[in-house]
């Protein structure tokens, strides 16, 4: 199970595969709030139980969730956990946070860093020691850099900066007229919706079509944005250590394409020790399915597991007749 803020996404595996698809429902607001827990279970049994109901010859052997705030607070976690092993027909429960089964989905398991960009940016690496580093991810206002709200927001201010003739003359002022609207109502437009940071990132492929036709100040806005995203980057592999890490991009921004990688890439390739940059190899749904089968991956430490004292019965135990009464 993937368990976000926004959704709540689960999949039963058997041999062959995912039975039945991905079943989604509403997320919850995070194991550290108030709540939280129950919340979560809820979220999760809403999610999971449709899936058993339809593969009632199916019993899951192990249950990963990947729920968001499990890092901050992992007595939470293993509430979680607890109940769940409670609630459902599985031998083995584990709980980690989503950051964690997105690591270990984009990365197959393996050791290294793993750079999220979408509106926001967060880098998670985890070392082959198991050690720990979450670096950015601090929303819009206190960091993100280089992810979309970020990119969306400084093209904008450019454009606003050349409508109002205090800066170079753009072609990011003709491309936000043409999302947004009148640049005089341009406050009123990015707080439409209630989540300015999504609307501003709503520009950010704006941004980097400008640049890539050759307009300057885009240009350069992308080159900024990719040299943040590859700070963050090294951040977390020098917090990790270790050498010839693996490094992968996930998360919508990826598709604005090589404007954007190309200097990250540069960027990365000043690292005195190597990080090779590779395609994600699954999402959160695979790094839970693998962290769920295997206890042997360097995310571990960051994982609560609990286990039955002894193995659920493989088949339903068929029910006892009672004696007849003499």
């Amino acid at each position: 199970m993937d368990l976000g803020k926004t959704g709540c996404r689960a999949v039963l595996w058997d041999g062959a595969g995912p039975a039945h698809g991905v079943h989604e429902v509403p997320g919850a607001p995070g194991l550290a709030a108030d709540g939280g827990v129950e919340a979560a279970r809820t979220a999760v049994l809403a999610a999971v139980l449709p899936l058993l109901e339809r593969a009632p010859s199916l019993r899951p052997a192990a249950v990963c969730v990947g729920a968001a705030g499990a890092a901050a607070a992992p007595r939470a976690a293993r509430d979680l956990a607890d109940l769940l092993l409670g609630d459902l027909p599985a031998d083995e429960v584990a709980v980690t946070s989503d950051a964690v089964t997105a690591h270990a989905g984009a990365l197959g398991g393996r050791p290294g860093v793993v750079l999220a960009i979408g509106t926001g940016s967060v880098a998670v690496g985890i070392g082959d020691d198991g050690a720990y580093a979450r670096v950015g991810g601090w929303g819009p206002w206190l960091g993100d850099e280089g992810g979309g709200a970020w990119i969306g927001a400084a093209g904008l201010r450019a454009a606003l900066r050349a409508h109002d003739g205090r800066g170079p003359d753009t072609a990011l002022l003709a491309a936000a007229i043409e999302r947004f609207g009148d640049p005089d109502r341009l406050p009123v437009a990015l707080g439409r919706d209630g989540n300015p940071a999504r609307t501003a990132a709503s520009f950010a492929p704006d941004v980097a079509r400008t640049a890539t036709a050759g307009d300057s100040t885009a240009s350069a806005i992308i080159r900024d944005a990719a040299t943040a995203l590859g700070e963050t980057v090294l951040a977390a592999a020098r917090r990790i250590g270790g050498d010839g890490l693996h490094v992968a991009v996930t998360g919508g921004l990826t598709g604005l394409g090589e404007p954007l990688l190309g200097p990250l890439r540069s960027t990365l390739a000043a690292f005195p020790r190597a990080l090779l940059l590779r395609p994600s190899l699954g999402d959160p749904l695979d790094g839970s399915r693998l962290l769920a089968l295997d206890a042997r991956t360097p995310h571990e430490p960051h994982v609560v597991r609990v286990r039955r004292a002894a193995p659920l019965p493989t088949a339903p135990t068929p029910p006892v007749t009672p004696p007849a009464v003499a």
